[in-house]
Parts: C-alpha cells; structure tokens; sequence
C-alpha cells in the first residue's frame, strides 16, 4: 500500500501539516518519533501562541494539536524514522511507501551538558529568550551563556526586562557581529564573564544560582541568579537526510526549488517545513504557519500527480 503522504516530525510543523492534511481526506500518516512533541515538550508555560489568552503548558499545547491531527483522520505513529529513500518514486520512508513527503523534524538547541541543566530546563534554564523574556520582568539578574549573534539576540530581549543581565562567554571577546556588539554595549545593565565556563546550574524546585569556572585562573564561583539561557546555538535533525536533500552550511533543508510549491526540496514531491528548514525566527506559531504552507503544497503536488500518471 503507498500512502498519499506522510509527515516526518511531531512538532507544531508536523502536526499543523498533518490537521490541514487529514482535513483534506489525505489519510496522513505522522512519524512522530518515541520522544514526540517537539522543543515545547519541554517547556513550561507557553504565552506567545495565539488563542491562549491566560497561556499554556508547551506539553499541553503539543497534546492538543496531536488529538486535532487526530480527529480529523491523520495516524500518528510513535516511532523514529531511521532512514529514507527519495530516489525513485514513491518515496520510501522506513518501510513505507508515499506519493510525497512532509520534513519537520525540527532542531535541538546545543546543551552545555552540564549537572543541572537538564534537569531545570524550563524552570529557570532555558534556550528561548523571544519566547520566555517576559517572565523576567523586575528580575534581579539572568544569565546568557554564549558569544554569537543568536547569544546576543537573547541578551537583547532579556535587557528589556530583567534589570541586569550577565554574558557568560568561555573567550575574552565576543564572535558576534560588530553590530550586534555595539547593540549589546549600548545597554546599560548588561555585564560580560569573560573567560568564564560553566560548571553546573543549582538550585531546588528552579534554578538560582550558577558555577563558573574562569579557565584562565582555574577560580570557581556559584552565582546567585533569577535564571540562565543557554545560547551556544542549534543543531537541525538531518543526520539521516545527508546526501538525501540539498541542505545547507549549517545542515537545514534548503526549500523553494519550485516556483508552484515554496516548501519544495530538492526532491520533486519532498517538501520542509518549521525548524528544520527555519534557523532565524524558531517559534511555534513561524513552525505551524510552516506546516501549513507544506501542507498545500503537498495537497497541490499530489492532485497534479494525477494528470501526470
């Protein structure tokens, strides 16, 4: 049996795809992975998505969308996909056979594998700063650990609420952007840890302080703090897709190989959406108006394979 298309990835971009999808009658079917639901699986509460006007458990809110995909006729499975056959047609995607193909297998964010930050995350470690700025309102002090461009952005959207902010960066200088650096310094409550790295996050129901260790002196210090956001960057889920799909410097999917269908790959009938193909924005609602867009595209490709058969 070959399906009409199947959905590769469990987060707001696959599960979008997979409600627009069914409700097209398309029978989706969705490799939602044994860990399902995506980076808001493990956060907490969810302010920035529209139509949650008190806010929503990230858990909860990657639940809903499942149980929407659902009703409307899409299948999720809960299994991995270990890899992939895009060189002839129908695609074949483990053992099973579709007319095309839906990649939203998202990113990780980079940990520090420290003690502790697992263990906190979303309870006062976080990788998010767009989506959990706010919650720091008035807050004494946070921290951001890393030295880029996207650690700087963090700052940015932490300076405006939290009353100081402290850069931890493992060098004695930043790799930023001249720009972003001069954005940063501009700020008069943020504070720079050069040479510092961290050794473990603290703390008892959330995280409140944080080891550095300066790696020039060998010195170690706890710091009491409000939070930490681990800004050393992203990672895209494409390890199986190497030499599959066209990707990019960074590893994500490059799209818009078609004028007709924008979430095209590089394979006729593979399209990408969310952030797998997306290293610049990585919210939610950016990832599900993704998912969409991939679904009617796939939609169109599908009822144009048939005058083509």
């Amino acid at each position: 049996m070959t399906r009409k298309v199947i959905i590769i990835g469990s987060g707001p971009a696959g599960y979008t795809a997979g409600v627009y999808l069914a409700r097209a009658e398309l029978q989706p079917l969705i490799f939602a992975g044994e860990q399902w639901g995506g980076q808001l699986m493990l956060t907490t509460e969810v302010e920035n998505y529209p139509g949650f006007s008190d806010g929503i458990m990230g858990p909860k809110l990657m639940a809903e969308m499942r149980a929407q995909a659902e009703k409307f006729g899409a299948e999720v499975a809960d299994k991995s996909v270990s890899k992939v056959d895009f060189s002839t047609h129908p695609f074949k995607v483990n053992e099973v056979l579709a007319d095309a193909v839906i990649v939203a297998t998202g990113a990780e964010a980079r940990l520090l594998g420290v003690p502790g930050e697992k263990k906190f995350m979303g309870r006062g470690v976080s990788t998010c700063a767009v989506c959990d700025a706010p919650f720091y309102k008035g807050k004494s002090l946070v921290y951001v650990v890393g030295g880029g461009d996207a650690a700087m952005e963090e700052v940015l959207a932490l300076s405006k609420f939290a009353q100081k902010v402290g850069v931890i960066h493992r060098r004695e200088g930043l790799k930023a952007s001249k720009i972003m650096q001069r954005k940063v310094e501009e700020k008069g409550n943020v504070e720079f840890l050069w040479n510092r790295e961290v050794v473990e996050i603290k703390g008892e129901q959330k995280a409140t302080s944080v080891v550095v260790k300066n790696n020039q002196s060998g010195e170690v210090k706890e710091l009491v703090m409000d939070g930490i956001f681990i800004a050393v960057g992203h990672t895209p889920t494409t390890a199986m897709l190497m030499g599959k799909l066209e990707l990019d410097q960074k590893g994500y999917i490059k799209t818009g190989f078609s004028e007709n269908y924008p979430t095209m790959t590089s394979i006729e009938g593979v399209f990408a959406a969310g952030d797998v193909v997306d290293w610049r924005y990585r919210q939610a609602v950016t990832a599900a108006g993704m998912g969409c867009m991939a679904a009617l595209d796939a939609e169109k490709y599908l009822d144009n394979l048939k005058f083509k058969i």
